[in-house]
Formats: C-alpha cells, structure tokens, sequence
C-alpha cells in the first residue's frame, strides 16, 4: 500500500484555520483535519465538517498550551492562572511522572475531550495531540488506553526519517502496536512545522517513503490571530495546499488519499505491519 493522509491540524483554533480547511480540501490536496473541541472555532469547524463529509475529521488532543475541555477547578495542576493549559511542558512531563493526582487529572481531561468528540457524531478518523504530547509515555497510555473506549483506531506517531525525534517514537509506536492500531509509516512535516511551504510539500510529495505516508501542516488564511504560533507561515501553507503544481504532482504519484479510516480499508504495508 502506498498511501497519503494530508492533515491540517488545529482545525477549531479559529475561523481563520477553519476557512483555511475548506479551502485546502475543497480546492487543493488536503484529506483530512485533526480537530480541538473545545478551540474558540471549534462550533463552526463542527458546521464545517458535517458540510464537507469527505474531510476525514480526527480528535487534536490539546493537553497544553490551549484552552481545557474541563472546568480549570477540575484540573487543576494542569492550567495555569488565566485558567488555561499550562505552557510549561517540560515540567508538565516532569510532574506527571511524580503526581498521582495530576495523572489522574490528565485522564479526566482526556476523557472529556475524547466524549466531546464523540457527541458531535463525527467518525473519528485519527488522534493526536497539539505539541505532539502524546509522546511522553504516561499520555500515550492514557490516550491508548481511552481511546479505546471511544473506538480510537489509527494513531500519529511522528516519526519522520532523519529527524531528530524520529528515535524516541519507537515506544510510542510499540504502545500502539499493542493496541493493535494503525499508525503511519512515516509523518512529514516535522522539520518545517509551521513552514511548509511549496517547495517543502513538493519534496514531501515526490520523496515519501513507501507505505502509509501523513504530511501534516498548518494552514490558515492569516499569519496573525487569536491562538496563532509564532513564526507559523500560515498564509504559505495554505497557498502549499491549493497549488497547481503541488495537486499535479500529487496525482503523479498515483497513490491513494484519503483519511487513516481510508487507509485501513487497504491492505497494510509490510512497514506499517512492523510498526502497527
């Protein structure tokens, strides 16, 4: 199987995001969009996707740096003063690993985002989580584990060929492959996040690896709003997604696209057995 997922990430951050989704799906190359449920956009990215059935919609953990799907006294080892999620994800790691409670917190909030997801009555085509979190080995338990429940079957495991995060990803990819879900062979965008630009998305296109291949991304239609990265090229992005050039050399490939619900309805790689 050789097979392309082309997700946008951070769909329900904003309407700038969102708009940016329609756009990239409707008019360019983009398959599938990994949604925060409770972002600011996170009701119109919802109208969006009940509008656009063949925009594969995923669960975008976000478990720092956004705004919590409970309320902060629920949590609250997990939010800061301003009552949203805590920035300070090193030590976010470091105190999960010491506080019982604080795990315990972090599977409420799980939970909640993995319910809110469930409610809008959308498949769930994927997960992951903002920040790539889901890496640290107490979250990745918790999402698996939750997951499950809610019928979680593919998981991004962000290993991108030659990136440095590229060795830690195997703990991760073994805790999926004991759950028996799917997860790609590789992810590209690692190295450019927030920068993916024309160029990028064409050498990410014509040089994939084999097998079950994500390209993620960060389109929107302005490089300046509320919630917005900084330094994100997002305006590029979008234009990356929509290029004529980029959704020519797309089709050369002659691989199929889709969502990672796609992608299983085909039979899986020898890599992706490997990993999966």
């Amino acid at each position: 199987m050789n097979f392309f997922v082309i997700t946008a990430d951070d769909f329900g951050l904003s309407h700038e995001v969102n708009e940016a989704i329609v756009r990239a799906h409707k008019d360019g190359i983009l398959t599938a969009a990994s949604l925060m449920v409770s972002g600011a956009g996170a009701q119109e990215a919802l109208a969006i996707a009940r509008k656009m059935p063949s925009l594969r919609v995923g669960l975008h953990l976000v478990l720092i740096e956004g705004r919590p799907t409970l309320r902060p006294q629920q949590i609250p080892d997990l939010v800061g003063p301003d009552g949203h999620l805590r920035k300070d994800m090193v030590r976010v790691a470091f105190d999960l690993a010491r506080q019982p409670d604080m795990r315990r917190q972090l599977k409420r909030e799980i939970a909640a985002q993995f319910a809110a997801f469930a409610r809008t009555g959308l498949p769930l085509d994927h997960v992951n989580a903002h920040k790539h979190f889901h890496m640290h080995p107490i979250v990745a338990a918790q999402v698996i584990n939750i997951g499950h429940q809610f019928g979680m079957r593919a998981l991004r495991v962000p290993r991108e060929p030659g990136h440095v995060m590229a060795p830690g990803c195997t703990l991760l990819a073994a805790q999926a492959r004991r759950a028996g879900l799917v997860v790609p062979d590789a992810v590209l965008g690692l190295r450019y996040t927030g920068r993916m630009t024309r160029e990028r998305v064409l050498t990410a296109l014509e040089k994939a690896p084999p097998g079950l291949v994500e390209v993620y991304t960060h389109p929107a239609i302005s490089d300046r709003f509320e919630g917005c990265a900084k330094g994100y090229r997002y305006r590029d992005e979008l234009a990356a997604l929509t290029d004529v050039d980029v959704v020519r050399t797309l089709r050369a490939t002659h691989r199929s696209i889709g969502g990672y619900a796609d992608a299983q309805r085909l039979p899986l790689s020898a890599a992706n057995i490997r990993l999966a």
